[in-house]
């Protein structure tokens, strides 16, 4: 039977714009990225219309031979890529795969320490809108309000009170080097087990821009589309003795077949991880993001914890405009062609869908080949686009500005 001849006219024009906003703008969300040409045509491959429940060697369908090898290949990659003893590549996102190791290795309402939400946690490291939150009874730990950072005595006196089963180390908005050694210590202390979800700087981490937690926690958890700059979707590294454990609750516990495109794109993604000039990009990122801290600071921002040490800032607005929020500045800076987050910041007086915070990202851009000196004009943009956010005119200007920017940074210029 022959392909539909049909040309879907709607579809194809709003790619076409999606790749013009990503081509001219700025794009400083910092759980994003751009993949390869090669990752992206991995993900578009023949491989999508291959069902495969199970794992390599084990599947429950024929016609899996080809698959086997490809995910074998993923996992003998990034267990290389980060010194694992075992991976699991099949989880669609790290949200995925933090909730099948806490089906693994915990019983509901079992207690597990993580950070808050509310002060740079993710939403399955125990919110309690979230099923990891409403599952299992977590304990909240937080920054100081001094510095701003983990409080490491805080997170060990909360350890030995509530007794954990698990503590989770990791975070999305923390701007600051998570060190595994002294989680292990405190872990070791109570008697719990210690997982370290690296989502955001799997990167860096593979990089050797940051430690590395493999061999210091017992799982770690990541995506791989943050800095890691594969395709959407999540990884578990452990060790070889709850590696069965932890299968069986990504398969057949939380998911159903694996996507095997996705899982031939990590692939490809764990190979371009291991190259020299990977290892340059994850410290440009690193680099980046002080040039960025840096210049912000020079316009009026004020940071959450004086700066960064990864990819990641957290702006605090009201030392730039008291009256300034996250919402609206989010909302002035898409317009300006300045794509980031509206973010709270710890102990936040406004609501999570307020905010008085931005989050802001380097890997993007840094992928687009930008240095040092495009951060100082970035910084400048955004300063400009909020000033004078009541100036339709020059957030236009703004506009034109970072098109100019970025033209000859497009990251997809032959699309």
């Amino acid at each position: 039977m022959p392909w539909p001849t049909l040309i879907d006219d709607p579809v194809w024009k709003l790619t076409a714009d999606e790749i013009d906003r990503q081509n001219s703008a700025l794009q400083l969300i910092a759980s994003e990225n751009f993949a390869s040409p090669a990752v992206m045509a991995a993900t578009g491959s023949v491989f999508t219309n291959k069902y495969s429940e199970g794992y390599p060697g084990k599947r429950y369908y024929g016609g899996n031979q080809v698959v086997d090898e490809v995910e074998s290949l993923a996992i003998s990659r990034i267990c290389e890529l980060f010194g694992a003893e075992a991976a699991n590549v099949q989880p669609h996102s790290g949200a995925n795969a933090n909730m099948a190791v806490y089906q693994a290795l915990l019983e509901p309402g079992d207690t597990v320490l993580g950070l808050s939400l509310d002060h740079g946690g993710h939403l399955t490291h125990g919110s309690p809108v979230n099923a990891s939150g409403l599952m299992y009874n977590f304990v909240g730990y937080r920054v100081t309000s001094g510095d701003e950072r983990i409080d490491l005595d805080n997170v060990r006196e909360l350890a030995k009170q509530h007794n954990p089963k698990l503590i989770v180390a990791g975070a999305t908005a923390y701007p600051r080097i998570i060190d595994p050694a002294p989680y292990r210590a405190i872990a070791d202390e109570v008697g719990a087990l210690l997982m370290f979800d690296c989502a955001h700087i799997a990167g860096l981490i593979a990089g050797d821009a940051h430690p590395n937690p493999v061999g210091v926690a017992d799982v770690v958890t990541f995506t791989t589309h943050k800095t890691l700059r594969g395709p959407r979707g999540g990884c578990i590294l452990m060790s070889e003795d709850l590696a069965p454990a932890i299968n069986k609750a990504i398969f057949p516990g939380q998911q159903g077949g694996p996507q095997e495109h996705s899982i031939a794109a990590k692939a490809v993604a764990f190979a371009e991880a291991q190259t020299p000039e990977f290892k340059t990009y994850a410290a440009q990122i690193v680099k980046n993001a002080s040039a960025l801290a840096a210049a912000m600071t020079a316009e009026g921002f004020r940071l959450v914890s004086g700066g960064t040490d990864n990819h990641l800032l957290l702006a605090d607005l009201r030392a730039f405009d008291e009256e300034l929020t996250g919402k609206e500045a989010q909302i002035v800076l898409d317009e300006a062609g300045i794509t980031l987050n509206r973010n709270t910041i710890p102990d936040d007086p406004r609501s999570p869908f307020v905010t008085s915070g931005i989050r802001i990202g380097t890997p993007a851009v840094t992928t687009q080949g930008m240095t040092e000196p495009e951060m100082t004009k970035i910084a400048e943009y955004m300063a400009r686009a909020l000033r004078g956010r009541t100036d339709a005119g020059e957030v236009a200007a703004v506009r034109a500005d970072v098109r100019a920017l970025c033209e000859p940074f497009a990251p997809y210029p032959d699309l």
